[in-house]
């Protein structure tokens, strides 16, 4: 389930960024650049940067013709302002204290009119929901210690298992869907589209028709013209 509801994740991402209109994409958690890729295609982008926290991924990027910058994302972006005509971010914004830096991050290296796609873990999704009413931690919100996985969820598929990752792997914060859509709003963007993926324990494709309830939400907003 969790592999469908992702893969429909990153359909709706390429959905919304066929909405840009060309130009330089930045990817924000650029991994190794094969998903930047596909979201460049998407975009119609003629130029591709990314910025990555793993030196080694940003290599693998690099070797995919992506110009990567190995970068802390909680200290901003290590570009001038206006450098990039769209900003894309998948399942980023839910490892960082600082989540108004990273919105003005985002806002402030766009040009006026540029497109902004992110997406990430929902807080209001039914199985979170369901999760704390049994007095259960949140799916999403069970990857918080680095002495196990699964943390006071007994139905987490990482349940005991040791926590390899680095604690920047960790979630700090997971928004509902109205907190996501209010986080771009203040920070001045104009939200153009949302989309939902994953539905569990239904079919991912009712994330489409509830973004409210979905397992993940995509917000596109741009920065205005004026």
């Amino acid at each position: 389930m969790f592999d469908d509801a992702m893969q429909l994740n990153l359909e709706n991402i390429e959905k919304l960024l066929r909405t840009a209109h060309g130009g330089r994409l930045l990817d924000v958690g650029c991994d190794d650049g094969e998903r930047t890729l596909a979201f460049a295609r998407a975009a119609g982008a003629d130029e591709v940067a990314g910025i990555e926290a793993v030196a080694e991924q940003a290599a693998l990027a690099r070797e995919r013709g992506i110009d990567a910058t190995v970068a802390d994302v909680a200290e901003g972006f290590p570009f001038p302002d206006k450098s990039f005509d769209v900003v894309v971010s998948n399942q980023v914004i839910e490892h960082l204290h600082d989540t108004d830096l990273f919105v003005r991050e985002c806002h402030r290296v766009l040009v006026p009119g540029g497109l902004l796609v992110f997406s990430t873990e929902n807080l209001s999704s039914w199985h979170n929901v369901f999760a704390v009413t049994l007095g259960w931690q949140p799916f999403s919100l069970t990857n918080v210690s680095s002495c196990t996985g699964g943390l006071g969820n007994p139905a987490s598929v990482f349940r005991g298992q040791p926590h390899v990752r680095p604690e920047s792997w960790q979630h700090v914060r997971v928004f509902a869907y109205r907190g996501l859509v209010e986080l771009a709003r203040v920070h001045e963007f104009e939200v153009t589209a949302t989309a939902g993926a994953g539905y569990f324990p239904l079919p991912a494709r009712l994330g489409r028709v509830d973004p409210r309830h979905a397992v993940f939400v995509t917000i596109a907003a741009r920065r205005p013209r004026a």
